[in-house]
């Protein structure tokens, strides 16, 4: 660690928070401009800052035609490596390219324009990139939904998106099953308001799916003989480049909205000055394009930088084994990867002597970086002891699309000194506060609302997809001034940033972000069903996981066969509604909830109790027998 590389990056971080114009205007040289920016930043109507006004650019161009361009053609821009599907494959910049191009080009013969949205829902498969990079060459709204979400949940985010087109896939893979993923599209399009006009289908040997009316073969359209290249279209910087839809408090899912020029810029920043991979290496990030990791770092990062990246269709375990990561570094000569802390869990779990990483050769790895839910040290401590390499944390969230904190990878490992459980120091642009519930800033050590100044760097949500009035409702208007992050925790003495947990009643399952009141809704429409809560409790492999307490309608009386068969119902009935990455196992069947006079249920101190921490009971419970009674369940006694 070099004292001169440490006060390089925290002058870099000055600079950006002292001078953000400067800053970011220098950044934005990173990529190609069709016009240059006439404002760096756009501060004319506040809380609604925008980065690069008056710019044109396309983001598709930045990642792929200026390499194809500039002598990358014939580097490998995507890996694809799947263990599932027994697939591998190889994709050039021109070859990439060519494909993106052509899938642009049926985009537009069907009818898409500049601003229509495509709502994507595919597994990890090249189609799935081609397809997002094909609504960005022609100035479409892309909008991914994860390949696990069950009907409900798509069609809530078709009815929100409203696309013209969707490109699904006829299945997708895992490793004990075939999931069918066209009848879940069918079921999503029959529920949703909004009817698409044409379904694109990639058909999968594993299983294909009979075709509608308004349903297009993806063989038949790509064609060479069928369609013409699409050529770019160049939008302005403040373009929406995709909505990315994430869990609320509330049962409606949130879009956040990417712009283009900002995004394209803080990305391809980042990906040499934090994650320290230059162009030509090759990158591994194990998360799946349905999360905004998948976004930034499989799809849009990577490739704006000239990098090689690995699309990755398998699990951390039993593809075969909990080697296959290592595996792929080795094959591939990865030089940095990324995964969340709960796939090193699942490893550890596996093989927790790590003699798998023993067989082989992982000399090309630099670093792993992990992130998505809070890193535990003994996580960190096991990974760090066996790989040999910097294990670096960072922390953001689907609203910011990249790093808030992070240890930067200079060229001689971690720039900063490692501490477990925290992420390290803010990023540049980052302001990061921790307030008391007056908004006043804490001292240093103490723990409170961890927010951001505003405005937010570049690449972070400007807002949510037609609802500006949600946008400041939750993110702005609890302290003026400030994004609350909805993570409370602390910064030390030296600056470092320590996330303890979530403030609100969203769950992190295994790094995928999970709504209460939407798994509530799935046990509610129960008949027995009278009123139920879901908190969040600590696993020790995924972070979070649901449990559910159920109340049960008056004169409902069960005996432990029926109680047994009752709760099995509930939890199918989240795994149809919400799906499987819910992960819900545990609903508790008790004769009454904890509230207050007002009438919230007491989840915050419900979760406490289930972990076994020191609850924090509101004075304005209206029944602490409730409480009491519960306590007994919560705790396992």
């Amino acid at each position: 660690m070099s004292t001169d590389a440490q006060e390089n990056y925290r002058d870099t971080v000055a600079q950006s928070l002292a001078d953000p114009r400067a800053f970011w205007g220098e950044a934005a040289g990173l990529i190609d401009w069709i016009t240059p920016p006439t404002q760096v930043l756009d501060e004319t109507n506040p809380p609604f800052y925008r980065w690069f006004t008056g710019g044109r650019l396309n983001v598709c161009y930045n990642a792929l035609d200026r390499h194809v361009v500039h002598g990358r053609a014939d580097q490998v821009a995507l890996i694809y490596d799947s263990p599932v599907a027994g697939s591998k494959a190889r994709y050039t910049y021109a070859q990439l390219l060519d494909l993106v191009a052509r899938f642009a080009g049926v985009l537009r013969d069907l009818g898409v324009t500049q601003g229509d949205r495509v709502v994507i829902y595919m597994p990890m498969v090249p189609e799935a990139v081609i397809a997002m990079l094909a609504c960005a060459r022609i100035g479409a709204v892309h909008s991914v939904v994860f390949g696990g979400f069950a009907p409900a949940e798509l069609a809530a985010r078709i009815e929100d998106a409203a696309p013209r087109v969707v490109v699904c896939a006829s299945c997708g893979v895992e490793p004990s099953r075939v999931v069918p993923y066209k009848p879940m599209l069918d079921e999503a399009i029959e529920r949703s308001a909004h009817k698409p006009e044409h379904c694109v289908v990639l058909q999968r040997e594993q299983l294909t799916a009979e075709l509608g009316e308004r349903d297009l073969d993806w063989k038949q359209v790509m064609h060479p003989d069928a369609v013409a290249p699409a050529e770019v279209v160049p939008v302005e910087a403040t373009h929406p480049l995709y909505v990315l839809y994430t869990s609320g408090t509330t049962g409606k899912p949130k879009g956040i909205v990417r712009d283009s020029a900002g995004y394209a810029v803080a990305l391809r920043w980042s990906m040499t000055n934090l994650y320290g991979v230059q162009p030509g290496e090759t990158w591994l990030c194990g998360s799946d394009v349905g999360w905004v990791v998948g976004h930034s770092y499989i799809v849009y990062a990577p490739l704006l930088a000239g990098a090689t990246t690995i699309l990755f269709e398998g699990k951390p375990v039993g593809t075969p084994d909990a080697g296959v990561y290592w595996r792929m570094i080795q094959e591939h000569g990865v030089v940095a990867a990324f995964t969340a802390p709960t796939a090193i869990r699942a490893i550890k779990k596996q093989d927790p002597r790590g003699e798998l990483i023993g067989d082989y050769d992982l000399a090309p790895l630099r670093a792993l970086f992990l992130a998505g839910e809070r890193l535990d040290p003994d996580t960190w401590r096991w990974a760090t002891e066996h790989l040999g390499v910097p294990v670096i944390d960072n922390w953001w969230q689907t609203e910011t699309g990249w790093p808030i904190a992070i240890n930067p990878l200079g060229p001689d490992g971690a720039t900063f000194e490692i501490k477990p459980g925290s992420p390290t120091l803010p990023t540049a642009g980052y302001d990061v506060q921790v307030l008391d519930e007056k908004g006043e800033p804490v001292p240093a050590g103490t723990e409170g609302a961890i927010c951001l100044r505003l405005p937010l760097p570049p690449g972070t949500l400007p807002t949510l997809w037609q609802d500006d009035e949600r946008y400041v409702s939750s993110y702005l208007s609890t302290f003026e001034g400030y994004y609350l992050s909805g993570d409370g925790g602390f910064v030390d003495e030296d600056g470092y940033v320590y996330v303890m947990g979530r403030t609100d009643d969203v769950l992190n399952v295994a790094g995928h972000r999970l709504s209460t009141g939407s798994l509530e809704e799935a046990l509610a429409g129960h008949p027995s069903v009278a009123e139920c809560a879901v908190i969040g409790v600590s696993d020790a492999l995924k972070g979070q996981v649901p449990r559910a307490l159920v109340v049960l309608k008056a004169g409902i009386e069960l005996d432990d066969a029926g109680r047994e068969q009752l709760q099995a119902e509930l939890v199918q009935r989240v795994r149809a509604e919400v799906g499987a990455v819910a992960a819900l196992r545990q609903v508790d069947v008790v004769d009454a909830l904890p509230k207050t006079r007002s009438g919230k249920i007491l989840r915050k101190t419900m979760r406490q109790l289930a972990d076994g921490q020191e609850a924090m009971v509101p004075s304005t419970i209206e029944d602490r027998s409730v409480l009491d009674a519960l306590e007994q369940v919560l705790r396992g006694r």
